[in-house]
């Protein structure tokens, strides 16, 4: 038996490590006793020569066959087992992995992995190569191409799949037709390729994230120019490199997603915006204190709250690595568990042991739930019932025999395990990879585990709230509310710790950064923001002391902030000096060449890019270049009333606003001010002088009302 080769499969399949010594132990088992089991084989490589293991997965599925009569055949391999039926059940599926190793299909591509492979060799490049705007692809079409069977849900998923979409650099798809049909069809709108394509051999791997400097970026210009969805685009840009910028719906996509995942947060700053919402302060708890077994505690106390840049900032800190592999939680279920009480410090060895062996234990008494009779509850209740005489008879509902029952029963191969900290923590992730076990320990308690392949691990703690709405109660295992979960941020925790790759990238938005007092809000992180201050996973960088908590905080490396600022509210030469000098500043003013008005013009029948033109010429000239008007104002107008309607509402309140009510000035912008024609945007009365004030030689005064009706030609002087 090749240990070697066919471990490396095993793990390369995501098993634990422990549960691949197990596989290996049971399979030298049968090995030894391939002559008790009347097989002519010198070891399991001959079997595999001889019949592909046949003979062997029929000699022990016999060997169970005789268990369940009653027989003691298995004593051959388990000569100290009282209830070997879990054992004997995975033995046939042991000798199968071994086939698959031995026949090669433990590492042949997956039918999802073909699938985008033809798609991307035979419809995607082709049409990218002969210039084509679209690609259209038929699940249908895929199917029979591969030759596979009842599998059109699977060409659909791996069509619609993120992975997909990144390995050929499209969008999100135009779906039509039934779902997971054979007529189902996906639209992808291509853009041209800039790059050489990318060698057969590596085609299916999704491009590494590139670790970059952090990003210090402030977005500056007037109303209207587009900053705030420039700004998620440099998100998508800094977090999803593979998503085309020029495709706004695919931008808006994936920019939810990263929002939902908890990579990307969003805050506006107002006057009233303090340190202690952006970093840390003290705020009054919901509840009580966090830990299984916590007494409530009433009266009015005080506990360090993180504000939004700790709470990011801790978050990007506990990336480790990514290789940009997704993790597939479909048709997974997703459970809470105690290892041990949190809050116990002679319990941590527990948690320790189970990250270090790729296992989780349980505790709740020393019965073997290896039988297949405790596949039924009621079968459980009764070994309790004859293990404690005296004690109070459990019920269906005791946590003695759910917590055994669910571990058991209800936790499959590929369901998901949140190792809790407290009621409002959680502290691991893990796969689970293999089936119950009794595992009796030499201090006593906790001799029941399931293999686990630990993904993601945080001693010290995550909020809950990142991946579950709820806090967590206290019972020791349950299965989580899926509609409570974040799925995405899930995904993301579970993808943050992979070797081999540089940590994911974390971006904070701050809208309006200019509106608060940047040095009261930033404190003394305006200093860690620096590029050769931030802190790296090998432990380099500056932190400071934070007063409240008292931790040690820095800034991380894969953290990039980027910050909106409206010229029109405050000049940019106000800004604070320290926050111009650590930040990089990036102008957007009005364009009027944008291919989307030059659409809207069409359908106003107005040139609304000479329109935008004209307005912001003789606002710079009348006070200055900061106070234009941006080209969002226009860009979704779809006829002539949508854009008098935009105009009056928008526009001219607008111009009344920066010039201070002088209407005199709102008409020179709008062209009204010829008194000796009509206005077409603006109607003008002369006032009268009150009685007794001689208003001869005195100014004339009017009265500027916007118009009920633009005149027809309203727009003819901007032409």
């Amino acid at each position: 038996m090749d240990d070697a080769g066919f471990r490396e499969m095993l793990l390369g399949r995501g098993n634990a490590p422990t549960g691949v010594e197990t596989r290996i132990g049971y399979l030298r088992t049968i090995e030894k006793h391939l002559a008790g089991l009347g097989l002519p084989f010198a070891d399991l490589d001959a079997a595999f020569d001889a019949d592909g293991l046949a003979s062997a997965i029929e000699a022990v599925r016999g060997l169970m066959t005789d268990y369940k009569a009653g027989g003691t055949d298995y004593r051959l391999l388990f000569p100290q087992s009282v209830n070997p039926g879990n054992r004997l059940a995975n033995l046939p599926t042991f000798l199968k992995h071994y086939r698959d190793y031995r026949s090669g299909a433990g590492t042949a591509e997956s039918d999802a992995g073909r699938i985008r492979r033809f798609a991307l060799e035979h419809f995607v490049e082709p049409a990218r190569a002969g210039g084509k705007a679209t690609v259209s692809l038929r699940a249908g079409d895929l199917h029979n191409a591969l030759g596979l069977s009842n599998a059109h849900a699977n060409v659909c998923q791996a069509l619609r799949g993120r992975l997909f979409r990144s390995l050929a650099g499209v969008g999100e798809p135009v779906v039509s037709g039934p779902e997971n049909s054979s007529t189902t069809t996906f639209e992808f709108r291509l853009v041209p390729s800039v790059i050489a394509p990318t060698p057969p051999a590596r085609r299916l791997t999704k491009p590494m994230l590139q670790a970059a400097a952090p990003t210090n970026l402030i977005l500056y210009g007037p109303p209207g120019t587009g900053k705030t969805f420039a700004t998620a685009q440099e998100a998508v840009k800094l977090c999803s490199p593979g998503v085309d910028l020029d495709d706004r719906a695919a931008v808006d996509a994936e920019y939810r997603r990263l929002v939902e995942a908890r990579q990307v947060e969003f805050v506006t700053f107002h006057q009233s915006y303090s340190y202690e919402d952006f970093v840390e302060g003290l705020r009054p708890p919901v509840s009580g204190k966090d830990g299984e077994g916590d007494e409530d505690k009433s009266g009015f106390r005080l506990e360090v709250s993180p504000g939004v840049f700790h709470r990011v900032a801790t978050r990007a800190a506990a990336s480790k690595g990514s290789t940009g592999k997704s993790f597939d939680l479909t048709g997974r279920q997703v459970f809470k568990m105690s290892i041990g009480e949190a809050a116990n410090p002679e319990d941590a060895y527990l948690f320790e042991e189970s990250l270090q062996n790729g296992y989780a234990l349980l505790g709740f008494g020393e019965i073997d739930w290896s039988d297949e009779r405790f596949a039924r509850r009621e079968a459980m209740i009764q070994a309790w019932k004859d293990e404690e005489l005296e004690a109070d008879p459990p019920t269906p509902q005791s946590a003695r025999v759910q917590c055994p029952d669910m571990f058991r029963n209800w936790i499959g191969p590929g369901d998901i395990l949140i190792v809790s900290k407290g009621n409002g923590s959680f502290r691991a992730i893990g796969e689970v990879t293999g089936p119950y076990e009794y595992a009796p320990r030499d201090d006593g308690g906790y001799f029941h585990r399931r293999a686990v392949n630990w993904l993601w691990s945080d001693r010290s703690g995550v909020p809950v709230e990142e991946i579950y709405a709820k806090r967590f109660s206290m019972r020791t295992l349950y299965m989580l509310t899926p509609s409570d979960l974040n799925m995405s941020a899930l995904q993301r925790y579970i993808t943050s710790q992979e070797p081999g790759g540089p940590p994911e990238p974390f971006v904070l938005i701050i809208d309006e950064i200019n509106r608060a007092n940047i040095s009261k809000v930033f404190g003394e992180l305006i200093t860690l923001l620096e590029p050769d201050k931030r802190t790296t996973p090998d432990g380099g960088g500056l932190k400071v002391r934070l007063p409240y908590s008292k931790e040690a905080f820095g800034v991380p490396s894969n953290l990039h902030v980027i910050g909106t600022m409206n010229t029109a509210d405050r000049s940019i030469a106000l800004l604070d000096t320290a926050l111009r000098r650590r930040f990089e500043f990036r102008e957007l003013m009005p364009d009027p060449d944008l291919p989307e008005l030059k659409i809207a013009s069409a359908h106003c029948g107005v040139d609304i890019g000479k329109l935008l033109q004209i307005l912001n010429e003789r606002i710079e000239y009348l006070f200055d270049r900061e106070h234009q008007i941006g080209h969002a104002y226009f860009i979704k107008c779809a006829s002539r009333g949508e854009l008098d309607a935009v105009m009056r509402r928008k526009v001219i309140p607008l111009l009344a606003e920066y010039f201070y009510e002088d209407w005199s000035k709102v008409a020179l912008v709008l062209g009204d001010a010829d008194l000796g024609k009509p206005g077409r945007f603006l109607d003008r009365t002369v006032l009268k002088p009150p009685a007794g004030l001689d208003a001869d030689g005195g100014d004339t005064r009017w009265r500027w009302t916007v118009r009920k009706d633009f005149a027809p030609d309203a727009y003819a002087d901007f032409q």
